[in-house]
């Protein structure tokens, strides 16, 4: 029962007031100077504004910096620009989130690897679960940007506030099919701790028999 609640909790939680929120229209309508270059992805203009001063770190009414809107909007060139140009990579917005984990719920590998070559933490703490890029890269199947977190040292056994890791998270929020099956195995494979349970030390295994996820329970057993 117990683990229901958690669950729905989650599910719930993640769909409405606590997910990722992309600048709005009133947001953009809003923006000046480097945040404006970063939504449209001008990067003579951001380079202009750095040269001038502007703050790099400037925030919107939602906390975010100009590398935050660039990352939302995926102007790659724009986020390079700001983390060259000297822009706080590890920055959060009023949603705890950052350019890393912006990417990886976007399922975006190669802002991903930017965001990681530009200095962004794969272990910073993120969102209202405590949780991770990884957490989150693994909650959605996103197995792709899995693989990259993993490579750039993503710590693989972070237990969020709900009590899981990114291996329970594939399975209990995951839909068995082939996306989370690899985010599975790339987890495992990469040494992932297969017996850490959740609250109730359930396993990562436990949960994917109760779910009748046979290829989970393979990579599992």
């Amino acid at each position: 029962m117990l683990r229901s609640l958690i669950i729905a909790a989650a599910l719930a939680f993640g769909s409405a007031a606590h997910a990722q929120t992309a600048p709005s229209a009133s947001d953009i309508a809003s923006y000046t100077g480097l945040h404006l270059a970063a939504h449209e992805g001008r990067v003579d203009e951001i380079n202009r504004l750095i040269a001038q001063g502007h703050d790099l770190n400037a925030r919107d009414r939602a906390g975010r910096t100009p590398a935050h809107v660039a990352a939302f909007a995926s102007h790659d060139d724009a986020v390079t620009a700001l983390g060259t140009g000297g822009a706080d990579m590890n920055a959060l917005e009023n949603r705890v989130y950052d350019v890393l984990t912006i990417a990886a719920v976007a399922n975006d590998p190669e802002l991903v690897s930017l965001a990681i070559q530009l200095g962004n933490k794969t272990d910073l703490i993120t969102s209202v679960y405590d949780g991770t890029a990884l957490i989150a890269a693994a909650h959605l199947g996103h197995h792709d940007v899995v693989a990259r977190l993993v490579t750039g040292g993503a710590p693989l056994d972070h237990v969020n506030n709900l009590g899981w890791t990114a291996l329970i998270e594939a399975v209990v929020l995951g839909d068995g099919g082939s996306d989370h099956i690899k985010t599975v195995e790339i987890l495992v494979q990469a040494g992932a701790d297969k017996t850490i349970g959740d609250r109730d030390g359930v396993t990562p295994l436990q949960h994917a028999k109760a779910r009748g996820y046979e290829e989970m329970v393979k990579l599992l057993q």
